[in-house]
């Protein structure tokens, strides 16, 4: 059995008592936890340690593989100088992993380093088992998050745990991450309300050990809490996928502001009730079935549409519009704006649209605009053919634009809202998951206009829209 468990712990500078400097016993709790959490990660005897960071060098739909035979670091920007780590790199394992994941064309390897130095989301964890077990017993993998899917995060977890058989290596897994940095007014990062609504969520899937529930995980939830570990979370779930494993809680405080989890998981053998991403995956699947049996008839164009693009790299021919639409008067006779927003798996993967009408009616404008929001939003790649199965798609035809003389006269859940300004100009939907105020409307239109977020003097615009899903 190459992994033998794994460890949820936080990565607080002040719990170093060189750091905290006695207000490191205000969170005796994680402390404590952290130790007897080390002390079992020792006790798995490992070879190499899997150790994944948030603050490791991170990129946006990249993995990065921290390259090398050895590393170091140290306390310098935490005022401790004289505390370091170091660590030799188990390169083999390295090389193996890179190796299946350009097998795979997995977006994953070594390249892009930045800066070798060790992270302190990597030495505090370190730090706490080298109590336990002596630095030239074992070697790490460090591995960085990314702005991917947390599916790809569960998938890379996979690959890990293949290399680590194919090498037939001992490994512990170490998912490095603090939980939500907005839990008190007095905290460092201030109060939302979702904070302790992910943290409460969080502890309760981690101590369950029911890893499928963090795919579940809405990314504005997450966003808003300012969490930063849960991208680690799941991918030491994939590298545990169809294990049995002993889950011990050990504790959670939020003392500071920013919530610290600490959890235990001892590999008992193989269970396969436990592929969970098998298992989410058919989920989704059913529904999004569900979903597209359902679309009305301007999603129907987008959907067919968007896979013209992907699989053809042209628009929808016009002979298979009319074939789709037959009569449908809406669609043919009249000229509008259109916005085609597609979404995978609640993420945002395009959306691109026009604000007055290009085209000669409002069927040539939905596929016209599903090829650009498929292939040409410049935020995202293009589409893959693989993708087109969990696609969530919207329509939103606008009416006219007014203009109006101030944010009193708009309304985020009804008006979308335009700023200009000179030749710039920004466009932002109504009713959008995440933007709850007009200030946050706003503030976002302005940055797409490519104006500072505190311009002045720009011109505001508001339109409503018919959504169709």
């Amino acid at each position: 059995m190459s992994i033998t468990g794994g460890v949820m712990v936080p990565h607080p500078p002040i719990i170093l008592p060189e750091i905290g400097r006695g207000e490191e016993k205000k969170i005796k709790a994680t402390s404590d936890a952290f130790k007897k959490a080390m002390s079992f990660a020792a006790s798995l005897e490992p070879e190499t340690l899997v150790i994944t960071s948030p603050h490791s060098i991170m990129y946006r739909d990249y993995f990065h593989i921290s390259p090398g035979v050895e590393a170091r670091g140290d306390f310098r920007n935490f005022r401790a100088r004289d505390v370091g780590i170091h660590v030799e790199y188990d390169y083999e394992f390295v090389h193996t992993l890179s190796g299946l994941c350009d097998r795979d064309v997995f977006p994953a390897g070594t390249m892009g380093e930045r800066d070798p130095e060790l992270d302190h989301g990597t030495m505090i964890p370190l730090y706490f088992l080298n109590q336990f077990m002596d630095p030239s017993r074992y070697r790490i993998v460090r591995i960085g998050l990314s702005g991917l899917p947390l599916e790809d995060h569960y998938r890379l977890g996979m690959k890990i745990r293949e290399a680590a058989d194919r090498l037939g290596r001992r490994i512990v897994f170490i998912a490095s991450g603090d939980l939500s940095h907005k839990l008190k007014d007095d905290g460092p990062y201030g109060f939302d309300e979702n904070g302790p609504v992910y943290d409460d969520r969080i502890m309760d899937v981690m101590g369950r050990g029911q890893f499928d529930e963090l795919l579940d995980f809405d990314e504005t939830l997450c966003d808003r809490a300012a969490e930063c570990g849960h991208r680690s979370f799941v991918m030491m779930a994939g590298a545990l996928d169809g294990m049995a494993v002993r889950t011990h809680r050990l504790s959670h405080e939020g003392t500071f502001g920013v919530g610290y989890g600490v959890c235990t998981y001892e590999v008992t053998g193989a269970d396969e009730m436990r592929h969970f991403l098998d298992l989410w995956t058919e989920k989704k699947k059913q529904e999004n079935l569900k979903r597209r049996a359902g679309e009305d008839l301007f999603v129907q164009l987008a959907r067919a549409g968007v896979e013209s693009a992907v699989l053809r790299h042209k628009k929808l021919p016009d002979k298979e519009i009319r074939a789709l639409i037959g009569d449908a008067d809406d669609l043919l006779n009249r000229q509008a704006g259109t916005f085609v927003s597609i979404h995978k798996n609640g993420r945002l993967r395009g959306c691109i649209g026009t604000i007055a009408p290009t085209c000669s009616c409002i069927a040539q404008e939905i596929a016209q605009n599903a090829v650009s929001a498929s292939l040409k939003d410049p935020r995202f790649n293009e589409i893959r053919p693989d993708e087109l199965d969990s696609l969530e798609i919207t329509v939103d035809v606008l009416g006219e634009t007014e203009k109006i003389d101030s944010p009193d006269q708009l309304d985020v859940k009804r008006y979308g809202v335009i700023v200009s300004k000179g030749f710039r100009r920004g466009l932002l939907l109504p009713n959008l998951d995440g933007v709850d105020t007009v200030e946050e409307q706003i503030s976002i239109a302005l940055q797409k206009a490519g104006l500072k977020v505190n311009e002045k003097n720009y011109q505001l615009e508001r339109f409503e829209v018919v959504r169709h899903f």
